[in-house]
């Protein structure tokens, strides 16, 4: 089972940016579909974007042309860039695998877009 450690979380102000990382161990991530996931307090968590092993890419409409997923492979770490963001971006975001190689929850990283 891999563990991951979300970090890069902040205060931003609308329409500014912010990389997320997920910094994994344990395991490789190679091979592995990756995903991000963010939740507001009270609410379910929902998948915001999804990177497979060769690097393709699926968003939610929401974040889609705006957040850009990608992965590191040789470091074994997954980011998330987010631009132009919103105030509905205001979330804890998580990073996860896909499936059956789905690992633990972490603690996430805070994500609040204020003016």
């Amino acid at each position: 089972q891999v563990q991951f450690v979300e970090s890069g979380g902040d205060l931003v102000q609308p329409g500014g940016s912010l990389r997320l990382s997920c910094a994994a161990s344990g395991n490789s991530l190679s091979l592995y579909v990756m995903g991000w996931y963010r939740q507001v307090s009270g609410k379910q968590r929902g998948l915001v974007a999804t990177i497979t092993g060769g690097g393709s890419t699926n968003y939610a409409a929401s974040v889609r042309g705006r957040f850009t997923i990608s992965r590191h492979n040789a470091e074994n770490t997954v980011y998330l860039q987010m631009n132009k963001v919103k105030p509905e971006d205001t979330a804890v975001y998580f990073c996860n695998a896909l499936g059956v190689r789905e690992g633990a929850w972490g603690q996430g990283t805070q994500v609040t877009v204020s003016s």
